[in-house]
């Protein structure tokens, strides 16, 4: 096998990290997980991204998620290139925000009143801050594994950024900051119960993903998120469930709507979006009241509700609506899945997959994978062997063990039988780590 040439890109980031920070804007751009050169992309189109060496790469990580339709979707660029030319930013309000939103509420009802940010981590911090002014508590009860965004409170056993660089604590969060946020094992309802036997009345706000996905692809337990609904509404506290990945992406709508829950505070992003910066908070309007300007609880944004944003959202919605979208995703995905397992039982390396609707992870472990416990547990040594050679095969997967890959509407099946084939030649490979 030939391995492709990065000349270029090579000398791009010797460049970027002069001026750029470890020559990223965010960590896991580095590829310091998993070895060898940090890609420069060039453009993207559909399924594939286009390095500055002219490589083409078949795409599972779809900006981490955002890329529902895939790059450069027609609808989208058509939107962005229409609102640009009317100008891209006013700081006042339009009528683009007020479609997007009717949008989201449409299609998740329970939500009344949203407020559009503009990233996930905005959309986190800004939920947890209404939930401390509504109930008047400080403690946040989060699980490990599960990322919520860089905010300070966020930043304990915080799963896939931190744990991919290796980093246990934050310098920069103060201690005292730290205490009020409380760790729960993912899936472990007895452990939540006992927190809150010993924080009785303390506890503002319980955050969680509903299907994890930043430490790696982690399924909830049967009756685990209606456990948390149920704990939360006992004790006082609001439920907030972070969908900044699984909003819209398992269907046209929340995940929640799958499990039969309904959160006191929902937070969106990614695929909201379509690829141009924009996050949202939202829950039933006598929450979302407690939010300035109408209530005490401060939270602003000179960007909030970008014209680009909106119209690039809007146009990425309303294809989510067509008739056989998310069944024919679904299907490559089911597929895709299906293969890696017949290929890893075939390599006999010890692996397992998990996986749901578009988004998968594959854990180098002997076992199952529950929580975060058991994710650091993963040989990471041979996922970084096992994405080398999948990139060498012109498949980009997540430069992270801790990451999921993700599906897109663009993919065909042709594509998933041949990153099945490289999957298979890759994991020959990394058996030897």
């Amino acid at each position: 096998m030939t391995r492709p040439d990065r000349t270029r890109s090579r000398e791009i980031f010797t460049r970027a990290e002069k001026l750029l920070v470890g020559g990223v804007n965010s960590p896991v751009r580095a590829f310091r997980a998993v070895g060898g050169e940090p890609l420069i992309i060039e453009h993207g189109q559909a399924q594939h991204l286009y390095d500055a060496d002219g490589n083409e790469l078949l795409d599972y990580v779809c900006s981490w998620g955002a890329m529902l339709l895939g790059h450069a979707h027609p609808a989208v660029t058509a939107a962005i290139a229409d609102q640009a030319r009317r100008g891209t930013s006013f700081g006042v309000t339009t009528e683009l925000e007020i479609e997007l939103a009717t949008l989201i509420t449409t299609a998740v009802p329970q939500i009344e009143k949203i407020r559009f940010v503009s990233s996930g981590t905005e959309a986190t911090m800004s939920a947890l801050r209404l939930a401390r002014g509504f109930t008047r508590r400080d403690l946040l009860l989060k699980f490990e594994g599960n990322y919520h965004g860089h905010a300070d409170s966020f930043l304990s056993q915080a799963g896939s950024g931190l744990a991919t660089l290796g980093i246990a604590e934050c310098p920069g969060v103060p201690a005292d900051l730290a205490a009020l946020t409380l760790n729960a094992p993912y899936n472990d309802l007895a452990a939540v119960e006992q927190i809150f036997f010993q924080h009785k009345n303390k506890i503002a706000a319980v955050i969680v993903e509903p299907i994890a996905a930043n430490m790696g692809v982690v399924l909830p337990e049967e009756n685990f998120l209606k456990g948390l609904r149920d704990l939360s509404k006992k004790h006082g506290s609001l439920l907030i469930v972070d969908e900044v990945i699984t909003g819209f992406r398992l269907h046209n709508g929340s995940a929640q709507q799958l499990f039969g829950i309904e959160a006191d505070l929902t937070t969106f992003g990614k695929i909201i979006g379509g690829g141009v910066p924009v996050a949202a908070y939202g829950g039933r309007a006598h929450l979302m009241n407690h939010v300035a300007p109408v209530g005490p609880v401060y939270q602003a944004g000179t960007l909030a509700g970008n014209p680009l944003a909106m119209a690039a959202g809007i146009a990425t919605l309303k294809q989510l609506a067509k008739p056989g979208f998310y069944e024919a995703i679904n299907e490559n995905a089911r597929r895709l899945v299906g293969g890696l397992k017949q290929a890893i039982a075939d390599a006999k390396v010890p692996a397992e997959i998990n996986g749901t609707h578009s988004l998968s992870t594959i854990f180098f472990i002997d076992g199952p994978v529950e929580n975060y416990t058991d994710a650091k547990l993963c040989n990471t040594k041979r996922y970084a062997r096992y994405f080398r050679e999948m990139l060498d095969r012109g498949i980009f997967l997540a430069p992270s063990q801790f990451e999921a890959a993700f599906v897109s509407a663009a993919h065909t099946r042709e594509d998933i039988d041949r990153t099945i084939a490289a999957a298979r030649e890759s994991l020959q490979a990394a058996a030897s780590e």
